[in-house]
């Protein structure tokens, strides 16, 4: 029985800290097979430019009597006409590309006996195909990182034409000239797409920042929290979503929310949030101050003057008939962070807030005529209703899926939202 229960004793410490260190997610997004779609014209484009960019060696060598020295080579054109972007389980993306071809130009310095000759080359690489695998992680910073790259290519063949005065005289030359240019080029192309990922890619992604200023009060931090999770058919992305007062960004609500969960692959894209994402956002905003206003003066419609000195006539007389006429202020102030629920059926937000009515006198100590707690209770049951954080919604968007996967379509979208009407 002691050994049992030194055993629980030990093993509660253990549990606990392994559950604290689990962070959940404020926000989750999803990019599915057919988002791929979107995704893998762009990833041509920059394959293509990326290859087009190789920079060959000069070639020299002796045939027989001949003597030749290619250079200045060009790729002129890439035709790649077989082209797959997918996801690879666990790993990342896996760029394919098969059966394309390739267009190159040389110049030729042939000598052969007492004969000089130069020219132009025109060749094509056939049978083309590049697989490429892309292994997506999580860096210390809680950016996406390319942490490494396979690649594997091959030129089935090559083909050269010759032009000039001796052009049909060697053109025997050309498969001893197609061969090497051909191993040189399968050289050439898997390096060129590991420094475009890991510098280029990679560079370009650190220059996004994971903490930004959403207004003049908060920022979010839309920092990824783990790994990419890549199945066949989505790559997920779990993200921080928290917002933080720009005054006191170490004063934050802690995550005790439940996971947002996609269960569709339907669309290009899905967004799920969790009631952590609004609760830190409100949070932040009742810590900087925005919950409370004094309606007073010209900010104060007559009728609601109307009907606050209609109110409290009384009160007044019975204090002091000689302050009647003085400016009457309604002042309200949120006492407690909002909270968020959100069900199948909508999202509600519930807070409290203390309401004064306050008289102020000219040249006199303000005069409390009343004070009450409001409990306020509002349920969003439409979509484009459920995003009382908008601007920080759209900039996190903006910031972190939009370089991902190059959709103006979804800030489009986002853009043409406009906040419920009360």
């Amino acid at each position: 029985m002691t050994s049992c229960l030194l055993s629980v004793l030990f093993v509660l410490p253990l549990v606990s800290s392994i559950m604290a260190a689990v962070e959940h997610a404020g926000c989750k997004i999803r990019i599915t097979d057919k988002g791929l779609e979107m995704l893998k014209l762009e990833t041509q484009k920059f394959v293509e430019e990326e290859l087009s960019n190789i920079s060959m060696p000069e070639m020299k060598g002796e045939e027989g009597r001949f003597q030749y020295t290619i250079s200045d080579i060009k790729i002129r054109e890439l035709n790649l006409t077989h082209v797959d972007l997918q996801f690879i389980p666990d790993i990342g993306l896996m760029f394919d590309v098969q059966n394309s071809s390739i267009s190159l130009t040389f110049y030729r310095q042939i000598l052969y006996w007492f004969f000089y000759d130069t020219g132009n080359i025109n060749a094509s690489a056939d049978g083309v195909n590049i697989n490429t695998a892309l292994n997506l992680i999580r860096d210390d910073d809680g950016r996406l990182k390319i942490n490494n790259i396979t690649c594997e290519a091959r030129i089935n063949k090559m083909r050269a034409e010759f032009s000039g005065t001796l052009g049909r005289v060697y053109d025997f030359l050309a498969s001893i000239l197609t061969t090497g240019m051909r191993f040189l080029l399968n050289k050439k192309i898997c390096p060129a797409l590991d420094h475009a990922a890991l510098v280029h890619v990679n560079g370009m992604l650190e220059t996004i920042p994971v903490r930004t200023e959403v207004d003049s009060y908060i920022g979010i931090d839309y920092s990824l929290i783990d790994d990419p999770v890549v199945t066949s058919r989505s790559l997920d992305m779990h993200f921080r979503g928290m917002f933080f007062e720009l005054a006191n960004q170490n004063d934050s609500l802690v995550n005790y929310a439940v996971d947002p969960i996609i269960r569709e692959y339907d669309r290009m894209v899905y967004l799920a949030l969790s009631e952590f994402f609004f609760d830190s956002g409100m949070y932040s905003y009742y810590k900087a101050g925005l919950f409370q206003t004094d309606i007073v003066n010209d900010k104060m419609s007559k009728d609601l003057e109307m009907l606050l000195r209609t109110t409290y006539f009384g009160t007044i007389m019975m204090l002091n008939p000689a302050i009647v006429e003085a400016p009457i202020s309604l002042q309200l102030a949120v006492n407690s962070p909002p909270k968020t629920t959100i069900k199948t059926s909508g999202a509600t937000v519930v807070m409290t807030a203390i309401v004064k009515v306050i008289l102020l006198p000219p040249g006199l100590s303000p005069v409390q005529l009343s004070s009450m707690t409001m409990v306020c209770t509002h349920t969003h049951t439409h979509t484009h209703t459920l995003i009382p954080l908008q601007a920080p919604l759209k900039t996190m968007l903006q910031m972190s899926v939009v370089p991902l996967i190059n959709s103006k379509s979804l800030v489009q979208h986002l853009q043409n939202i406009r906040p419920p009407s009360h």
